[in-house]
């Protein structure tokens, strides 16, 4: 049992890695515009999206107060908002936005993703990762009976019905509740979403294909992990 949580913990290590390449990849440079993060934590992968765009207009949204803290510390203008809500942001002021594990956790997210158009300026692009439902690991789980991986925290008294899980979180307080999963997108369902939401799809890539190594994920994107898509404004 602990070889194999060994081994799922370093093909977890390495997709994530691989994830954030990806959201990158899809980064692209213009210089002085301005850049969004939504969820951007303490800043840190903010700062590395905003490296390979080029620019120092770098702005996120947390709800997290200590992350707050060190997010504008580390030079990001950060403004506390709840992202199911109406985000404090002019009209189409932002050409990229990123949000990275972010709408797995949100109730409503018809309005996310309309906020996001909102305030995208026409051709800006917003690129979005989150988990993917219908990835292999999490579809064995049900053949299995168990609830599938992705939504092992939907309750905040801890890990629910898959004894396998590698989540850690036994039980959510009031600074860990936003990590608690809301809704989770397959390939197909999340592609869809942002297309009804008025985008234009430019490109979907994977990572992670568990139990197998990464580079499957590049061969079959129905089925890998972490989902990161690439949507622009019309």
């Amino acid at each position: 049992m602990k070889f194999f949580r060994k081994y799922f913990l370093y093909l977890l290590e390495l997709s994530t890695k691989k994830n954030l390449r990806n959201i990158i990849d899809f980064l692209d440079k213009k210089e002085s515009c301005n850049f969004l993060d939504l969820g951007c934590n303490d800043g840190v992968v903010t700062l590395n999206f905003a490296k390979k765009i080029e620019t120092k207009n770098i702005y996120g949204v947390e709800i997290v107060d200590n992350a707050i803290a060190i997010a504008e510390s580390n030079g990001i203008k950060v403004f506390k908002a709840d992202l199911n809500l109406k985000l404090p942001f002019e009209d189409s002021y932002f050409y990229f936005i990123t949000a990275n594990q972010v709408i797995e956790h949100l109730n409503n997210t018809d309005n996310f993703i309309s906020e996001i158009h909102r305030i995208l300026k026409p051709g800006g692009y917003a690129i979005i990762s989150t988990e993917n439902l219908a990835s292999w690991h999490n579809i064995f789980s049900l053949l299995l009976g168990f609830q599938p991986f992705s939504i092992t925290n939907y309750s905040n008294k801890g890990v629910i019905g898959n004894p396998f899980s590698l989540w850690k979180q036994n039980k959510y307080d009031d600074n860990t509740l936003s990590w608690q999963h809301q809704k989770i997108f397959s390939y197909f369902g999340l592609k869809d979403l942002f297309i009804k939401n008025g985008f234009s799809v430019i490109a979907i890539k994977t990572s992670g294909y568990y139990p197998l190594p990464g580079f499957f994920s590049d061969i079959d994107k129905i089925h890998g992990h972490w989902l990161t898509i690439k949507v622009q404004k019309l």
